[in-house]
């Protein structure tokens, strides 16, 4: 899941790995065993911006229908909203804890899944296009509300065995609705332009994707683009994540005549194939194998 605080000036995102499928330490492994490889990795973005990210063996795992727990984390579906408690230690060079309660609730739960493949290897499945989010971490700064969403990507081969490059972008209307972009050239020369407005109701329906338009590249030139009515310069309005091979950032652009603000990303897997990219991957994922649960 993704967040923007209504300011404009805080963001978050959580993402529960069971194969974590950016850790160096599961490649290593060759993707043997997934749960062996679990992690919540959450990362605030603003003032005093942290970034957690620990590869957990699998005795750090636990499932049940409506929780899911990774180590000293979870997160709890109560059946209208999603609580996600956070208890991490924050990675290089910002050290320190990240603690505290997210409340993620949806204003519709939708039951769509989306190929990104044509055998189906990759799916992705908006579990939640509008959601309102209660961000209650311990610092100061770190209480705020907005807006997010929250969905998720199955797979059953690894990413940079299948494409090449992707963007994605989830952008807010002014009726409720959500608009989502998901772009990507896969290896075998086939490309995705999917488009879909989903509405309050969570109602999706494919709607005519405006041109493709370049971003600026990000700071280790990462290639970006992203969806915008022709003649409209979309912009960066926050930094987020930025990495060699991925950026996260928070971008403005115009949809069908609607100025809107909401989360990108581009993900260029052909730099992520490359092995001098593991080690510098370890030093911001730290490896625990085991885990004891005290109950």
């Amino acid at each position: 899941m993704d967040a923007l605080s209504d300011c404009g000036t805080r963001a978050l995102s959580v993402i529960a790995f069971i194969g974590s499928v950016f850790s160096p330490w599961y490649a290593w492994s060759r993707r043997r065993a997934p749960d062996n490889h679990v992690c919540m990795n959450v990362a605030t973005y603003g003032p005093r911006a942290r970034f957690t990210m620990t590869d957990r063996g699998s005795s750090a795992l636990r499932q049940t229908e409506n929780r899911l727990t990774i180590g000293p984390s979870s997160m709890s579906w109560t059946g209208d909203r999603l609580i996600i408690s956070v208890n991490e230690r924050g990675a290089p060079p910002a050290f320190g804890y990240l603690r505290g309660t997210i409340t993620l609730t949806p204003s519709a739960v939708t039951q769509v899944e989306l190929p990104l493949t044509r055998d189906g290897a990759h799916v992705w499945r908006p579990f939640a296009p509008s959601a309102g989010v209660q961000v209650d971490l311990e610092g100061d700064g770190n209480t705020w509300q907005g807006h997010g969403y929250f969905d998720a990507n199955f797979g059953i081969r690894a990413l940079e065995k299948d494409f090449s490059f992707w963007t994605w972008g989830r952008f807010p209307m002014p009726d409720g609705s959500a608009a989502c972009f998901y772009d990507a050239i896969r290896r075998d020369g086939s490309t995705l332009a999917q488009a879909i407005r989903f509405d309050a109701g969570g109602v999706p329906r494919p709607i005519t994707a405006p041109p493709l338009t370049p971003l600026p590249r990000s700071l280790w030139a990462v290639r970006r683009e992203t969806r915008a009515d022709p003649g409209f310069l979309p912009r960066q309005c926050l930094a987020m994540l930025d990495a060699p091979f991925y950026t996260r950032s928070a971008v403005q652009t115009q949809i069908g005549g609607h100025m809107t603000t909401g989360v990108h990303e581009a993900l260029d897997l052909r730099r992520f194939r490359s092995p001098l990219l593991k080690p510098m991957l370890a030093m911001r994922v730290p490896r625990v194998s085991r885990w004891r649960f005290s109950e």
